[in-house]
C-alpha cells in the first residue's frame, strides 16, 4: 500500500511548513492597524525551521510580533538587529522555540521560526501601522502579497548570508536576501477588515472578489473565497457615496504631563489663484523588459497614449524605451504637435517586451533632458539595485520631478516612492483589473498641477517642535499634504502655510487645537516612523552618519519600531519532551509567480528538461546567477555560509525563476475604415470597438499601423487616413441612435477623450473653413462629456475639458463668418467650464452674439439652446 504524503512540497520532496496567511484589522479615520497572521505547521518527523521571505507596505510602521505555539502566545522584544539575531540563534541552538523578523528593504522582510515541532501549529503574528489619506474623495489601500522576482545587476561579489536564488553582486550586496525562490506555493489568503470612517461607504476591490457585512458606521470586509492564491496585491477602493468623505485633518495624542503628537494633513485647493501655465518639457520613460511581457506592456502603452494627449501644443516631449539598453523616439525633445504625436503613437504602437531591466542609464539620460521638467517612468519596478539607480538619478538632475506608473502585479515600490519624494513628484500604482486611463489622468494632472514651493511652516498662538518631515515638501493642489510634531502646552492657534507659486506669493492659515488629553496612541508611532524615515534619507557620512544611526535606534526601540537596525524577536522557553536537541533543517517557503508574468510561461517546460531548478525551496542541483549584464546564468552549485555577517540565515543551494519567455512581432493592425463608410458599418465597428475601449477609441487604435521596431522620428500620416472623423459620420443618425452615444457610455468617455487632437480641438469634416469645422466638432464632444458628467471640475478629465475649452476660446475670433457655430460652441464652453475666470473670459467672448449673454444667466435655458443648436 503506498502512503500519501501529507502538505505541500517543493519540487526536490521538502515540505513547505507554511499552511496560509491571515489577515485582519481594522482602517479607522487617520490610519490604519493591520495584523498578518502566518500559519504554520510542520508535517515531518522532525523539528525544522520555516524562512519565508514576505512583503508589506513600504510606508508601514511595524509596531508588533508574537509567536503562538502549544496554546501559548509570546509578545516578541525590539532590539538591535544583531543582538537579536544572537538571541534567536541561541534559542535555536538549545532546542527552544523562536522567531525573528528582520527588514531587508522598507518593503521586504524575513520571518524565521526555528524548531517547528513535528504536526504542531505555530502562528506568527506581525501588527503594523499606515497612515491613510484619501484622494479625490476616496480612501485607496493596498498590501502587497509576495516579493516578485527582480533584475539583479551586477558581477558576483561578496559571501551568501541567506537563501535567496541571487548571488549578492557589487550592485545589490544584499540580492541573496530579497529573492526567494518561485514555486508550488498552495498556501492561500483569508481577509477580515473592519471599516470604520464615521459613515457609510462604498467598498470596492479590482483585485479579489469581496464579501461586504455593514453595520451602523462600519462596513467589514472578507474575501468571497477563502484561501486565494499569494500572487497580487490586495487592493482597496473606498469611498463615501456622495464622492465627498470627510477625515479628521488634526489627529493628537497625549497622556498626562508627557508631550503631545499630532498629524495634520492638508488638501490644497490652488487653481483659483494658479497664474497661466507655463510650457513643460516631458520625457517619457516606458520599460519594455522582459518582465513586462504578458498584460503590463500593453497598459504602459495604453497609459502613455493617454499622457501625450494631456500635452499641450508648444510643450515639448520625447519617449525613451529601455531593457538592457535603450532607445529614444527622438535625438532631443520635439515640440508637441498633431504630427509628432501621430509619429509617437506610432513609434509606442511598435515597442515590444524582452531583456532585462537596465533602468539606470535612461533615468539619468531623461533626467538630463529635461533638466527642469518633468519625467514620467512607467515600469514595473522589479530591480534590485534601487539605491544605485536613486544617487545616480539625484546626482544628475536639476529641478526635475519624476512622476512613475507602477504597472502590472507586485510592482517594488520603495525606488518609486523614493524617486517622487526626493524630487517632489508623485507615484501611481495600477493593479490588474484597475482601469488605467484614470489611474493615468490623475497622476499626470498632477505632474501639470498648480504648486507651491519654498513652503515655510509658522505656529502662531502654539508651539510645536521636532516636526517631521522636517523639510516641508511642495504643496500640489488636490494633493493630500501632511505635518507630524510634537506639543508640550495645550491651547489653540493657527498653522500659516507660506511659499511661492509660480511669481504669486501663496499663504495659507489653518486653526489648530492641541488638546489636555487624547487618546490616539497609533498617532505617536506614526510620528517617529516618519522622523526616523527622515533621518534615514539624510546622506551622512563617518561619525555623523554613526551618530545618526544611534538616534535611530534609540527612537525604534522607544516606540517598539522595526528599522533596518532593529529586528524582533521571540522566544519560547521549552522543557522536557518539547525541547529540540540538534540543529534544525532549513525549509524555505516559495512563493508564486506574479498573476500576469507571462515570463514564468516556460518554467514547467524548463523544469522537465532540467534545465534548473526554480522551483525547489531547500536546495537543488544547480545554483543560478545573474551575470554583469543581469541575464541569468547556470552554474554549478557551490556551499555557502552557515551563517552570513548580516545573520540569521542558514541557506541551501537556492533554484532561479525561469528567463523571459521569447516575445513575438505584434502584429499589424488593420487601418480605420475610409471616411464615406456607410451608417450601417460605422454601426458595425462601434460594436466591436466596444470591447477595446470605446468606439471613437477603437477607431483612432486602428489608424496606426505599427512598425516591426520603433524608429526615429516618422513622416505623417496620411491625409485619407487623418481624415477619418465619427463627427461627420454621426450627423447622419438621430441623436438617440447615434453611436458617440451609445458607444461611450461604458467607458466613461475615454474612448472620446482618445480622439482629442494635439491642440485640444477635435477634427471636423464636411464643408466649411477648417476652423468652423473644428469648432462644431469640439463643441459637439464636449456636450457629449457634458451628457456623461465630464466638465472642467472632473477629477480625473477636468484638465482635458478645461484645454478644450481653451482651444475653444482662442478659436471664436476666427468664426466670424458662422455665428451659430461660435453661439454653439461658446455655449457649451460656458456649461462645461466651472473657474469664475474661464466664465468670465466666455461672458466676454459672448458679448457681441446678440441673445447669448442673457442666456448665459439661465443654465436650463442654455442647454435647451445649445441643444438645438446642435441638431443644425
Amino acid at each position: 500500500m503506498e502512503i500519501q504524503k501529507a502538505g505541500l512540497y517543493t519540487q526536490s520532496g521538502a515540505q513547505v511548513p507554511l499552511q496560509g496567511v491571515d489577515v485582519s484589522g481594522e482602517l479607522l479615520g487617520g490610519h490604519a492597524r493591520v495584523r498578518v497572521r502566518q500559519r504554520y505547521r510542520n508535517t515531518e518527523s522532525k523539528p525544522v525551521e520555516a524562512v519565508y521571505v514576505f512583503p508589506l507596505p513600504s510606508d508601514a510602521t511595524l509596531t508588533a510580533f508574537s509567536m503562538e505555539c502549544a496554546g501559548r502566545r509570546v509578545q516578541g522584544v525590539l532590539k538591535e538587529r544583531e543582538e537579536a539575531f544572537r538571541t534567536y540563534d541561541d534559542a535555536v541552538t538549545a532546542g527552544h522555540g523562536a522567531a525573528l523578523l528582520d527588514q531587508e528593504r522598507p518593503n521586504v522582510f524575513t520571518a524565521q521560526v526555528g524548531n517547528l515541532l513535528p504536526n504542531e501549529e505555530t502562528l506568527v503574528e506581525v501588527e503594523f501601522l499606515q497612515a491613510i489619506q484619501v484622494e479625490e474623495g476616496c480612501v485607496r489601500w493596498a498590501l502587497p502579497t509576495l516579493v516578485a522576482p527582480r533584475y539583479i545587476p551586477g558581477a558576483s561579489s561578496g559571501d551568501r548570508s541567506a537563501h535567496g536564488w541571487a548571488n549578492p553582486t557589487d550592485r545589490v550586496p544584499d540580492a541573496d536576501r530579497i529573492t526567494p525562490p518561485v514555486g508550488d506555493a498552495r498556501y492561500g489568503l483569508t481577509l477580515d477588515l473592519l471599516i470604520s470612517l464615521g459613515r457609510e461607504v462604498v467598498v470596492e476591490s479590482p483585485s479579489h472578489k469581496l464579501d461586504l457585512s455593514r453595520s451602523e458606521g462600519s462596513t467589514r470586509v472578507k474575501l468571497s473565497q477563502p484561501h486565494v492564491s499569494l500572487d497580487r496585491d490586495l487592493v482597496l477602493s473606498i469611498r463615501s457615496p456622495d464622492t465627498s468623505m470627510p477625515l479628521t485633518t488634526l489627529v493628537t495624542h497625549r497622556k498626562g504631563e508627557e508631550p503631545g503628537t499630532f498629524a495634520l494633513t492638508v488638501v490644497p485647493d490652488l487653481l483659483g489663484m494658479a497664474s497661466g501655465p507655463k510650457r513643460q518639457e516631458v520625457v517619457f520613460v516606458v520599460d519594455t523588459s522582459g518582465s513586462m511581457d504578458g498584460e503590463s506592456l500593453p497598459q504602459a502603452q495604453g497609459a502613455l497614449r493617454l499622457c501625450l494627449r494631456h500635452l499641450r501644443e508648444g510643450d515639448r516631449f520625447n519617449i525613451i524605451a529601455f531593457e538592457n539598453s535603450f532607445r529614444t523616439f527622438s535625438p532631443e525633445p520635439v515640440t508637441f504637435t498633431q504630427k509628432t504625436l501621430e509619429q509617437a503613437d506610432r513609434w509606442v504602437a511598435a515597442l515590444h517586451a524582452s531583456g532585462g531591466t537596465e533602468l539606470l542609464q535612461p533615468m539619468v539620460a531623461a533626467v538630463q533632458a529635461v533638466p527642469d521638467g518633468v519625467v514620467v517612468l512607467l515600469t514595473d519596478g522589479q530591480v534590485g539595485n534601487e539605491s544605485e539607480i536613486l544617487n545616480s538619478v539625484m546626482g544628475a538632475r536639476k529641478t526635475a520631478r519624476i512622476y512613475s506608473f507602477g504597472i502590472g502585479t507586485n510592482v517594488s515600490d520603495v525606488l518609486l516612492k523614493d524617486m517622487a519624494k526626493q524630487t517632489g513628484g508623485a507615484v501611481e500604482f495600477i493593479h490588474p483589473g484597475e482601469r488605467i486611463d484614470d489611474k493615468v489622468v490623475a497622476q499626470f494632472s498632477r505632474a501639470l498641477a498648480p504648486r507651491v514651493t519654498g513652503v515655510e511652516v509658522h505656529f502662531e498662538g502654539v508651539e510645536a517642535s521636532e516636526l517631521a518631515p522636517a523639510e516641508p515638501p511642495q504643496l500640489v493642489d488636490g494633493t493630500p499634504w501632511s505635518l507630524f510634531g510634537r506639543y508640550t502646552t495645550p491651547g489653540s492657534g493657527k498653522l500659516v502655510l507660506k511659499g511661492k507659486s509660480g511669481a504669486e506669493t501663496f499663504s495659507l492659515s489653518i486653526p489648530v487645537t492641541f488638546p489636555t488629553q487624547s487618546d490616539r496612541p497609533a498617532v505617536e508611532k506614526l510620528w517617529a516612523a516618519e522622523r526616523i524615515r527622515a533621518w534615514q534619507d539624510a546622506a551622512l557620512v563617518g561619525r555623523r552618519a554613526q551618530a545618526l544611526k544611534e538616534r535611530i535606534v534609540q527612537l525604534a526601540l522607544a516606540h517598539g519600531i522595526v528599522t533596518p537596525y532593529t529586528s524582533f524577536v521571540v522566544v519560547e522557553e521549552r522543557t522536557a519532551e518539547r525541547r529540540a536537541s540538534g540543529q534544525p533543517e532549513t525549509r524555505v517557503v516559495p512563493v508564486n509567480a506574479p498573476a500576469g508574468w507571462a515570463m514564468f510561461g516556460t518554467a514547467k517546460q524548463e523544469e522537465a528538461e532540467g534545465g534548473f531548478d526554480s522551483l525547489g525551496a531547500s536546495g537543488g542541483k544547480a545554483q543560478r546567477k545573474r551575470s554583469t549584464t543581469g541575464s541569468f546564468q547556470a552554474v554549478p552549485a557551490k556551499p555557502v555560509p552557515a551563517r552570513g555577517a548580516i545573520g540569521g540565515a542558514r541557506p541551501a543551494a537556492p533554484g532561479a525563476p525561469p528567463p523571459p519567455a521569447p516575445m513575438a512581432p505584434a502584429p499589424a493592425a488593420s487601418m480605420a475604415p475610409p471616411a464615406e463608410a456607410r451608417v450601417s458599418a460605422v454601426r458595425k465597428e462601434a460594436e466591436a470597438a466596444k470591447k477595446k475601449g470605446g468606439f471613437l477609441g477603437g477607431l483612432f487604435k486602428d489608424k496606426v499601423q505599427p512598425l516591426a521596431q520603433p524608429e526615429p522620428l516618422m513622416d505623417s500620416m496620411s491625409d485619407e487616413a487623418e481624415s477619418m472623423d465619427f463627427m461627420e459620420l454621426s450627423r447622419d443618425l438621430p441623436a438617440a441612435e447615434a453611436p458617440m452615444e451609445s458607444a461611450h457610455g461604458a467607458d466613461g468617455g475615454v474612448g472620446l477623450l482618445e480622439t482629442q487632437l494635439a491642440s485640444g480641438l477635435w477634427a471636423g469634416t464636411g464643408a466649411g473653413a477648417e476652423p468652423v469645422r473644428q469648432a462644431r466638432a469640439t463643441a459637439l464632444a464636449l456636450l457629449e462629456l457634458l451628457r456623461q458628467g465630464i466638465t472642467s471640475s472632473h477629477a480625473l478629465h477636468g484638465a482635458q475639458v478645461k484645454k478644450a475649452v481653451e482651444a475653444l476660446l482662442a478659436l471664436v475670433p476666427q468664426l466670424g463668418g458662422a455665428p451659430d457655430v461660435a453661439e454653439f460652441a461658446l455655449g457649451v464652453a460656458w456649461l462645461v467650464a466651472a473657474g469664475p475666470r474661464t466664465r468670465g473670459r466666455i461672458a466676454q467672448a459672448a458679448q457681441p452674439i446678440a441673445g447669448l449673454s442673457a442666456r448665459l444667466e439661465n443654465e436650463v435655458a442654455l442647454r435647451q439652446h445649445v441643444d438645438t443648436l446642435a441638431t443644425r
